[in-house]
């Protein structure tokens, strides 16, 4: 029996989002014939991550989980380890390895950038310095999620002409897409593409979809185009094939989120030798 690799999708309330992935899953099955990849999902589907580990246990001698996601909150932190930690009890014989997430990767970058310059294309190409972006990310109660959103905001406008690339999120937390439409408005931009820095559709994107049709009815001023989310393509197998040969790698057998993280060593040693201070 050789390796299952499980892929690890999110889960949507529509049932178009969930079979995208399982579309990712065959296209990238094309590329890999001779692999064994399965997909589960952490909610709102059939197949949950707690069915996916035990069929791939029954399966296979290894079983490398790779999330299908862009950033790390509680699901990526918390649930899928403590899932995986449970079939390490239940299955002693069986290797259960966790891969990284997508996470800011320079080839989401450049794929943002595509959906970009073709939400400009369909703007007729206006001037990038009065054209404002928002990327909009799915918004959590974890920090460090949120910040990554930051993250590649910057990177966007670092790489672009761009005067102005913000972010805002579609729940959770804030700012939300209509704050961040009216202080473009207010900072006299003419235009606005909206950047969905999501995967696949689901519930989000077509609210995101009616979110920007009223937008368009309240700024008559401002001409705001939504750009596509990431889709099936080949920059996110390309993403995907790294993080499985970083998890087959010697040195990630047994990485969960952030382990072997060189400031998470740093701030444990501090930890341990400064605990007498608070």
């Amino acid at each position: 029996m050789g390796d299952t690799i499980l892929l690890i999708g999110h889960g949507s309330r529509e049932a178009e989002g969930n079979q995208e992935i399982e579309e990712f899953a065959d296209y990238w099955r094309s590329k890999r014939p001779n692999d064994r990849i399965d997909v589960c999902f952490i909610e709102f589907a059939d197949v949950l991550l707690e069915e996916g580990l035990e069929k791939g246990a029954q399966n296979s001698h290894r079983v490398i989980a790779l999330p299908l996601i862009i950033n790390a909150a509680g699901h990526v932190k918390m649930e899928i380890p403590g899932l995986i930690k449970q079939a390490r009890i239940k299955h002693p014989n069986v290797e259960f390895i966790y891969g990284r997430h997508i996470g800011c990767d320079e080839l989401i970058l450049k794929l943002l950038r595509m959906r970009l310059h073709s939400a400009m294309v369909s703007l007729d190409m206006p001037d990038p310095k009065n054209t404002g972006v928002i990327l909009l990310g799915r918004g959590s109660s974890d920090r460090a999620a949120n910040s990554e959103v930051a993250k590649m905001s910057r990177w966007i406008f670092e790489t672009t002409r761009h005067d102005v690339v913000d972010y805002a999120f579609t729940g959770v937390t804030y700012p939300r897409l209509e704050t961040m439409v009216q202080r473009m408005a207010q900072m006299g931009m003419m235009q606005v593409v909206v950047l969905p820095y999501y995967l696949f559709t689901g519930k989000l994107i077509k609210r995101i979809t009616k979110q920007v049709e009223r937008l368009q009815g309240q700024y008559p001023q401002l001409a705001i185009a939504q750009a596509g989310y990431l889709g099936i393509n080949d920059r996110v197998v390309e993403i995907m094939d790294q993080r499985l040969a970083e998890a087959q790698g010697e040195q990630a057998t047994h990485m969960m989120e952030c382990d072997g993280c060189k400031f998470r060593e740093i701030a444990e040693a501090h930890v341990e030798h400064h605990h007498h201070d608070g």
